[in-house]
């Protein structure tokens, strides 16, 4: 699927190559900046930490407490494939949000009622595709994604300030990788690169995206 927050079209014209380059490589540095934004920005989605199969139910642990309630469809991403894909929640824990017992799972689950935390939250649902075979607790790593009904890409994709940040980020990603030493020479000789892809890159969008970061992605 294509970038939407920018485009290879308009890439192109504020690049100014032309049909010099193919849309293909275009469009890498693209996706890149939108990849890049979308760790930083608000959506309705949380990580899933951890995940079981047993008896025809599938139970993710969630990096966030109370999120989701039974009856609401999410869609699970890179978290193996018997959990991807949208899903009806059929219980849930804590029970503020569903379910009012915590729900009984051996098969190497960690927790239990004391010692489940406070910031975490189960997920059920039942309806997964195929005869999946049992799996015992694992943690996901790196951590999957359980999203929400309106998750807010397309809104982003016409937000002027996202797609300004896009843009430039775009702009940063083809010129490092056309001329990684861009970012010039120190008085030593040592070359920094690629410099446009440092820690600097996000702090010159971080004003236009500030009012739809995500509290999440501003830990350290």
């Amino acid at each position: 699927m294509a970038a939407t927050y920018v485009t290879t079209s308009e890439l192109r014209t504020v690049l100014g190559v032309g049909t010099l380059y193919p849309d293909s490589d275009l469009e890498l540095a693209c996706q890149t900046a939108e990849d890049t934004l979308n760790q930083y920005l608000w959506f309705d989605s949380v990580p899933v930490i951890g995940s079981i199969y047993q008896g025809g139910v599938a139970t993710l642990v969630l990096s966030s407490a109370g999120t989701f309630t039974t009856g609401q469809t999410v869609t699970i991403a890179n978290s193996g494939t018997i959990f991807n894909g949208s899903h009806v929640i059929t219980g849930t824990y804590p029970y503020s949000t569903g379910s009012l017992t915590f729900p009984y799972i051996g098969y190497n689950f960690p927790y239990i009622y004391s010692t489940f935390p406070k910031s975490y939250s189960l997920i059920q649902y039942t309806d997964v595709t195929g005869s999946p075979s049992s799996q015992n607790y694992h943690n996901v790593v790196p951590y999957g994604k359980a999203s929400g009904v309106d998750t807010k890409t397309t809104s982003y994709g016409t937000t002027p300030a996202i797609r300004q940040a896009a843009l430039m980020l775009a702009v940063d990603v083809w010129q490092a990788r056309q001329a990684p030493s861009s970012g010039g020479v120190s008085v030593d000789g040592i070359t920094p690169s690629p410099y446009r892809l440092g820690n600097t890159m996000l702090a010159k969008v971080r004003g236009l995206i500030a009012p739809y970061t995500s509290p999440r992605s501003m830990v350290g």
